[in-house]
C-alpha cells in the first residue's frame, strides 16, 4: 500500500531536464570537513579535513584567509580534537590503516609530536577540558581492554593520573565541573538502559533511574554549576525527552520535550549557553538557550540544511558550526555574537558540480505488508517522467537500529547523477521514530526488516517511472547484511546487489566483537540473538548458510582491517557465491577498515559500483535524458 500522503508525484515532469553528468573524481573533489576547536586567543579554528585524500588537522583564522596544514599524514586518518586553553599546541587522535585503535596526540607548536597513550592494541578518547584549563580528561582502556578507565593529564606536563577505574558493564559519559561526580551509561538492552553516578570523593556508585519495563536512559551532561545531571529518557512516551537530576535531592523532572527524538545537550566551555538538539524526521535540529532562565537565542540566517557541530570559544563570543545539505557537504561557519555577522570560511562543494544537477530527497513513506508506516528518503534523478523505466535501488543503513538520514550522501548523489532513482529506507527497528519503532526488529533479522525492503521494492514500482524488474540493493555493515539477506532469502526480489562490509555470519560476527564494545555486548545479543543459546536461530539468518539460493550479481567490498565486521565474512560468502556461477565481484582494500577513510579508495570502490550495475542493472540505458558528461 502506498501512504498517500507522501507520494511523491511526478505527473508534473514531462519533458526531460538537461543535467550534467559527474564522474566520481569530481564527486571526489568535494571536501569533508568535521571538528572544531577556537585556538586560546579566539582567532583560529582548528578542524579536520581531507583535501589531500586522507583526513588531516587544519587551521583557519576566524575571520576567513590562509589554511594552514598541522599534521600531513599519508598513511593514517588524523583527526583534530581541540586546542590548548592557553597556547598553540594542539590534540588530535590517529589510528592505523583503519583499526580505531585511536591514539591521543599532542602536537608543539614547532611540530614536534607525541603519542599521550603509547601501547599496542589500545583505543583512547578525549572526553572535555576541566574548565580551569588546568587538566583534561581521557578514556583508555589499556588496563582491561573491556573497560575505559578515566584518566586526567595535566595541562603543563601532559603527565597523567588515573582518575576512576572503570567495569565492564560501564560506560563513561560525562565528568562534573567540580570533578566531584562521574556519570555512568550501563545498556541493559537496545531498548533498555540505566544511569550511575560515582562520587569521586567518597568513592560510592548508585544507581539513579530504577524503573519497571524497557526504559532508554542517556547521561548528557552536567549543568555548569555541578548541581544537576541533564539526561535522556523515553520512560512513559514513544520518544526521548531531556530531564534533570538533581545531585543533591535526587529529585527528577522533565525539562524539555519534542515531538521527535530529544538526542543531545552540552553547554559552552564558560556555560552561558546550552544547545540542544532533536532528531526532526532524519534531520537535526538544534536551538541554543542562554543564562540560567534559558532564553531563546535567535540563530542567523544560513544556506538551507542543518545546523552540525556547535562549537563556542571560551569566552563565547564566537560560535563555529557546519551547515550540512543534501546538496553539499559539511561547510563551516562563524557566528559572532557581539554583531551578529556570520561568516562561511569553506566551500566544501567544487566550483565544477552545480547544486542544482544533486538531488534534494524527499521525505516518504509507504505501508510495509503488516501495515506498519516505513519512513524513507527518496531520491528521483532530475528529468524523470511518468511512463519512464529507471534502475532504482533500495539503499539499506548500517546498524542494527542506525538511520538513514538528510545530508550530504556522495553515493546516493553519484548514483542519481547516473540516472538511479534511489530510496533510503527506514526499516523496521531504525532509530528516530519511537521506540516501539525501534524495538520491532529484535530477534527478527532477515524475515520483517528484511520485508519492509522488498516492500520498497514494490513502493517504487507504484511510482510510474521505475522499473519493476530493475530494482537492487545495497548497503554497508548492517545494510551489507540485509543485501546478503535479500538475494539469499528473497532470492527473486531484487536484480543486484551491493555488499559493503557487510554481516554474512552471524555467530562468527557476535563472537569477534572488538573488546572494547563489552559494555553494550549483552544489548547486541538482545538485539540480534545470543551466539551460544541463539545459534540455530543466527545460523537460519545467516546468508552465509543460505548462499546457494544468490543468484543476482553481487559487489562485495571489505577493508582488511575492520574490527566490526572482520574480512573472513566477505571472503566466505564470495567463494561460496561464486560456486553458484552467478557473477560475483570483490574489491578487497589493504589499507581500510569499517569504512573508507582514504579518497583512492572511494574512488575506486564508488567506480567499481556504478560500473556494476550498468553492467547488470542498466541493459536498458539511461541516457535519453539530454545529459551532458562531466
Amino acid at each position: 500500500m502506498i501512504d498517500r500522503d507522501t507520494e511523491v508525484s511526478i505527473s508534473n515532469q514531462t519533458k526531460p531536464t538537461a543535467v550534467r553528468r559527474y564522474t566520481i573524481e569530481q564527486f571526489m573533489a568535494s571536501t569533508w570537513l568535521t571538528g572544531a576547536s577556537f585556538s586560546a586567543d579566539e582567532q583560529r579554528v582548528l578542524f579536520s579535513s581531507d583535501a589531500t585524500g586522507i583526513f588531516n588537522v587544519y587551521s583557519l583564522p576566524a575571520t576567513g584567509g590562509r589554511l594552514e596544514a598541522l599534521t600531513t599524514s599519508q598513511a593514517d586518518t588524523t583527526y583534530a580534537v581541540s586546542y590548548f586553553p592557553d597556547d598553540d599546541r594542539i590534540l588530535y587522535t590517529r589510528d592505523s590503516g583503519g583499526d580505531e585503535n585511536n591514539h591521543l596526540y599532542v602536537r608543539e607548536p614547532d611540530g614536534d609530536e607525541r603519542d599521550l597513550t603509547p601501547g599496542d592494541k589500545l583505543k583512547a578518547t578525549f572526553l572535555a577540558w576541566r574548565p580551569d584549563g588546568a587538566a583534561f580528561y581521557v578514556l583508555i582502556n589499556e588496563i582491561d581492554p573491556k573497560c575505559f578507565d578515566l584518566y586526567r593529564y595535566d595541562t603543563d606536563t601532559c603527565s597523567r593520573t588515573l582518575l576512576y577505574k572503570n567495569e565492564p558493564a560501564f560506560g563513561v559519559v560525562a565528568i562534573s565541573r567540580d570533578e566531584q561526580w562521574i556519570a555512568l551509561g550501563k545498556p541493559n538492552t537496545v531498548q533498555d538502559s540505566d544511569i550511575y553516578l560515582h562520587n569521586l570523593g567518597t568513592g560510592e556508585t548508585r544507581h539513579i533511574t530504577p524503573h519497571q519495563g524497557n526504559v532508554s536512559l542517556e547521561a548528557a551532561t552536567f549543568d555548569p554549576d555541578s548541581r544537576r545531571l541533564f539526561f535522556l529518557s523515553d520512560e512513559g512516551r514513544e520518544f526521548k525527552s531531556l530531564w534533570t537530576y538533581n545531585l543533591a535531592t535526587g529529585e527528577a523532572r522533565e525539562h524539555e520535550a519534542a515531538q521527535w527524538d530529544v538526542v543531545f545537550t552540552y553547554y559552552s566551555r564558560d556555560g552561558r549557553y546550552r544547545v540542544t538538539g532533536v532528531n526532526n524526521d532524519g534531520s537535526t535540529t538544534v536551538h541554543i538557550a542562554e543564562g540560567a532562565d534559558e532564553r531563546p537565542v535567535p540563530l542567523p540566517p544560513l544556506p538551507a540544511g542543518q545546523i552540525l557541530q556547535l562549537t563556542f570559544s571560551r569566552t563565547s563570543a564566537r560560535m563555529a558550526f557546519y551547515v550540512n545539505s543534501d546538496l553539499s557537504p559539511n561547510n563551516l561557519f562563524i557566528y559572532e555574537f557581539a554583531t551578529g555577522q556570520v561568516r562561511q570560511l569553506t566551500q566544501s562543494l567544487p566550483a565544477e558540480i552545480d547544486p542544482q544537477d544533486l538531488v534534494v530527497g524527499k521525505v516518504v513513506r509507504f505501508r510495509s505488508f503488516d501495515g506498519m508506516v516505513i519512513p524513507s528518503i527518496y531520491y528521483q534523478p532530475h528529468g524523470a517522467a511518468a511512463g519512464d523505466a529507471l534502475p532504482a535501488m533500495v539503499y539499506v543503513h548500517g546498524g542494527p537500529g542506525g538511520q538513514t538520514r538528510h545530508g550530504f550522501n556522495l553515493t546516493i548523489q553519484y548514483l542519481v547523477n547516473h540516472g538511479y532513482a534511489v530510496l533510503g529506507i527506514n526499516n523496521r527497528g531504525s532509530s528516530g521514530y519511537g521506540k516501539t519503532f525501534r524495538a520491532a526488529d529484535n530477534r527478527k533479522h532477515g524475515r520483517e526488516p528484511l520485508w519492509d525492503c522488498v516492500q520498497a521494492k514494490t513502493w517504487l514500482a507504484s511510482l510510474g517511472c521505475i522499473d519493476p524488474a530493475r530494482i537492487g540493493i545495497m548497503g554497508g555493515s548492517y545494510g551489507g547484511y540485509m543485501t546478503l539477506a535479500a538475494l539469499a532469502f528473497r532470492p527473486e526480489a531484487f536484480k543486484a546487489g551491493i555488499d559493503i562490509f557487510g554481516i554474512s555470519n552471524w555467530v562468527r560476527t557476535l563472537e569477534s566483537m572488538p573488546p572494547y564494545w563489552e559494555s553494550f555486548r549483552e544489548a547486541m545479543y538482545e538485539k540480534v540473538g545470543h551466539p551460544v543459546n541463539d545459534r540455530e536461530m543466527l545460523l537460519a539468518i545467516s546468508p552465509l548458510f543460505h548462499a546457494t539460493a544468490i543468484r543476482a550479481p553481487l559487489l562485495v567490498i571489505q577493508g582488511a582491517n575492520d574490527p566490526r565486521v572482520i574480512k573472513p565474512e566477505s571472503d566466505e560468502i564470495v567463494q561460496a557465491v561464486k560456486q553458484n556461477g552467478v557473477p560475483v565481484e570483490y574489491l578487497l582494500f589493504a589499507d581500510e577498515g569499517h569504512g573508507f577513510s582514504k579518497k583512492k579508495n572511494q574512488i575506486e570502490a564508488s567506480k567499481s559500483m556504478l560500473e556494476f550495475l550498468d553492467r547488470y542493472m542498466n541493459e536498458v540505458g539511461h541516457d535519453r535524458f539530454g545529459s551532458m558528461s562531466g
